[in-house]
């Protein structure tokens, strides 16, 4: 009899719900069972706050640990909390169809961020969500929070806290249920999210079987992989952490890859922004059919050393290397913070 895979996940509610999600999809495309292996992470029990943490990748360093030593065979991460530098011996196998990259404010009447009173309580551990929050609305008073999804609306919902700042997508994935709260959607243009937010990746070992990989590898979207390979493209090359206060967000539309990315002050006081455009080919409907050789050219973390015969990837790598770049000429290196370890 075939043992089942392991999937490697957090503990969460949230991470074993979209685990469980990633876990159906193989389940089908292998015919193998697939089973949890609940796994702590730093971040799990290091309760600093997400900018003492930085881009250490405490969230996913326990996990790959686990995966690295053989306790499990692939993992799922939320992609907006990976580093961009990429593990030797791992690789990303797939990057499933992205879910909603917006951020949304949580409140308990629905006023939007921008008309909440002076002195209003918002709650968010995000320094990128603290600097774009300030900008919108200088008056706030912002709580630096860790927790849950759930324990964080539950702070709203006591009175605790008057307004949180979440992924859209993670709410999404936990069945959207606010318990009487209202929702504010963030449009992307003028409150762009982390690199790669929405987003999930799938992770494995380079010398996985090849069958295990295939299995993999045919959950994964082009278009996605496309647009975070442009967003993490330029976190890389800003050498900034994971969790330095820059929103990016890139898409397909019209035929044309679009990215937008803006680096912020902490205090929300200044921002550098940019848009670039490039011609994108049309994007298989197939899902790609990988082998090891494919794994290892999409699984570069940041998509920076994809195939580079001038493919949709390629491109991608290319407008997020280029925007980085204007970025710093326009003085972005003073007000991003520069990790040796992203």
């Amino acid at each position: 009899m075939t043992a089942p895979l392991r999937l490697g996940t957090r503990r969460s509610a949230l991470a074993l719900a979209q685990s469980q999600m990633v876990a159906d999809a193989v389940a089908a495309a292998s015919g193998r069972e697939v089973e949890l292996v609940p796994i702590v992470s730093e971040g799990d029990v290091n309760r600093a706050s997400l900018s003492q943490l930085g881009g250490r990748g405490v969230f996913a360093n326990g996990l790959r640990e686990a995966l690295a030593a053989g306790r499990c065979d692939f993992l799922v991460h939320s992609l907006k909390d990976l580093p961009t530098a990429q593990p030797e011996g791992l690789v990303i196998a797939a990057t499933p169809p992205r879910e909603d990259a917006r951020d949304v404010v949580v409140t308990r009447d629905g006023t939007p961020l921008h008309a909440l009173e002076a002195g209003a309580r918002v709650g968010t551990g995000s320094p990128r969500r603290i600097a774009q929050a300030l900008r919108h609305n200088p008056r706030l008073d912002i709580h630096d929070i860790r927790g849950n999804v759930d324990s964080r609306l539950a702070r709203v919902r006591d009175g605790e806290l008057d307004a949180v700042i979440l992924a859209a997508a993670g709410i999404s994935r936990l069945g959207g249920e606010l318990g009487g709260l209202r929702a504010e959607a963030l449009g992307l243009a003028e409150w762009p999210t982390a690199p790669g937010q929405g987003s999930l990746a799938v992770e494995t070992r380079a010398d996985i079987g090849a069958d295990t990989l295939a299995a993999l590898a045919a959950l994964d979207d082009e278009a996605t992989r496309a647009a975070i390979t442009a967003e993490r493209t330029v976190l890389s090359v800003l050498d900034a952490g994971c969790h330095a206060p820059v929103g990016t967000h890139a898409s397909i539309a019209d035929g044309d890859l679009r990215l937008r990315a803006v680096v912020y002050a902490l205090d929300g006081a200044h921002r550098i922004g940019i848009d670039r455009t490039v011609r994108a080919e049309p994007v298989r409907a197939e899902p790609v059919r990988a082998d090891p050789g494919y794994a290892r050219e999409t699984g570069s973390g940041n998509g920076a050393d994809a195939a580079d015969d001038g493919g949709l990837i390629a491109r991608a790598a290319r407008i997020g290397r280029e925007a980085a770049r204007r970025l710093l000429e326009r003085g972005a290196a003073d007000l991003v913070p520069r990790e040796s370890t992203t």
